[in-house]
């Protein structure tokens, strides 16, 4: 795995444990757990709430990471998968 993927990674944890915080502060315990169990329901709030808590910044970053992490993903998987190929007969 590479180093870069790594650093995404941990940037994508930093990002949502950002906005889970500020989840749990503005809608309460019931609908921070909810953020737990499903991230993309973190994510949307988010960006929902973004311009009133200030969390613009942070999204835009959650977002670009996200999509790189994405991009890479699909790289790294396709070229791992060459390696496990078995030749036709």
């Amino acid at each position: 795995m590479s180093i870069l993927l790594i650093l995404l990674i941990v940037a994508n944890l930093v990002c949502a444990v950002i906005v889970l915080i500020k989840l749990f502060q503005n809608e309460g315990a019931l609908k921070g757990i909810l953020g737990i169990i499903c991230g993309l329901y973190t994510f949307i709030w988010g960006w929902m709430n973004a311009g009133r808590l200030n969390l613009r910044n942070i999204m835009i970053i959650w977002t670009i990471v996200l999509i790189l992490q994405i991009i890479l993903n699909v790289l790294y998987g396709g070229s791992l998968a060459g390696q496990y190929a078995t030749p036709a007969p």
